[in-house]
């Protein structure tokens, strides 16, 4: 254990100690993974009605805070520039990805509609419906 007068000397730590800058190799691993993300979250609701959305949300998010942490002190700029390919291509799967979900949610929709249909129609014999004597207009 250090004694006091080694700790003494030591500097301050401060917050105005500059931000290492981020390494165009971790930022490219880390679109990578996002764009493995989202690749696997689309194949995975184009494929199986059980596919996890909750956890795949969750590995989105993890890997897009690996991005804003690893973007402190960088340079926007440099960075678009360095990696406009892997974004273009994020970009174009994420295109795909949203177009997968829409189709997912209308289907999801469309069952809801047809059930809800289903239903009214069961519960419905048409003898003392508002429906039977033109009062309720749909």
């Amino acid at each position: 254990m250090a004694d006091q007068s080694e700790i003494s000397t030591l500097p301050a730590r401060t917050s105005e100690a500059p931000m290492p800058l981020a390494r165009p190799g971790n930022l490219a691993a880390i679109i990578g993974r996002i764009e493995e993300a989202v690749d696997e979250e689309t194949a995975g609701i184009r494929a199986s009605t059980g596919f996890d959305l909750k956890a795949s949300n969750a590995r989105k998010s993890r890997y897009l805070y690996e991005l804003t942490r690893a973007m402190k002190g960088a340079n926007e700029i440099e960075f678009l520039e360095q990696h406009r390919e892997g974004l273009a291509r994020l970009r174009q799967k994420l295109a795909k990805n949203e177009a997968a979900i829409l189709a997912h949610l209308n289907a999801v929709n469309e069952v809801a509609n047809l059930l809800k249909s289903a239903i009214q129609r069961a519960e419905a014999d048409g003898t003392y419906s508002a429906g039977e004597f033109g009062w309720a207009r749909a």
